[in-house]
């Protein structure tokens, strides 16, 4: 099915975590984008990206108001986004978005999983050159004529458009990813978005061996029980 197949799959995959991790990492994110623009949902777009967002994954409503009403009680928790990248058993490399309020215990964790699996911690841009960052859309109940449309009436360039089973998928650059958002919430008032992410894609992906696709799966398990991983990419064929 192509790429927005993979993509599709990858981004199940990647909210399949236990629910108190996706509600944790839900909560940090949403009080940093709550401390950095102000707790109004309306006047605060990345606020309210995510706690759209996070409905869809439902995250119960009392975590979300928790979190936003702790920047109105005047609480000063410290978070740092960290990207890490590595290479995996095989020919696997992974990259890991931490959000974290010790940036030593994380990079600990996160050296010491991979060390484990038989593999090592790179340093930056030792594998994000092997992929993409990449605006990734997925609508319902549009033709891909009419998302082409409402692309062009608003001079917005993507790299692709295409069906995928009930869904169109539009995939563009990460810098144009508030553009496009834009240009699409023009084609309905409320529009909901089934795909609605900047994610890294591989530009080629590998198969494993079985037995290094055993110790893979261990580093990857690692890696989504750590409650500071936000999200994880590789470039591995599941």
């Amino acid at each position: 099915m192509g790429r927005a197949y993979e993509v599709r799959k990858a981004s199940i995959m990647k909210n399949g975590a236990q629910k108190a991790k996706l509600y944790s990492n839900f909560a940090k994110e949403i009080y940093v984008a709550a401390k950095n623009g102000g707790t109004s949902i309306e006047a605060n777009d990345k606020l309210k990206q995510l706690v759209e967002k996070a409905k869809k994954n439902q995250v119960p409503s009392d975590i979300i108001n928790r979190a936003i009403d702790k920047v109105n009680s005047g609480a000063d928790e410290s978070y740092t986004y960290c990207r890490y990248e590595g290479f995996g058993p095989g020919s696997s490399n992974i990259i890991v978005d931490c959000l974290t309020d010790n940036v030593n215990r994380t990079v600990g964790n996160v050296r010491s999983y991979f060390t484990k699996c038989d593999g090592k911690l790179g340093t930056q841009n030792s594998v994000s050159h092997f992929y993409e960052s990449l605006s990734i859309f997925a609508i319902k109940d549009f033709t891909e004529e009419e998302v082409l449309d409402a692309l062009v009436l608003n001079d917005i360039d993507v790299k692709d458009i295409e069906t995928d089973e009930d869904m169109v998928v539009i995939t563009g650059d990460s810098k144009d990813y508030n553009n496009i958002r834009k240009a699409l919430l023009t084609l309905k008032e409320g529009l909901e978005f089934e795909i609605d992410e900047i994610s890294m894609v591989p530009l080629e992906k590998v198969n494993l061996s079985e037995e290094d696709m055993i110790t893979f799966n261990k580093l990857i398990e690692k890696l989504e029980d750590d409650e500071d991983v936000q999200n994880i990419y590789h470039n591995v064929i599941l």
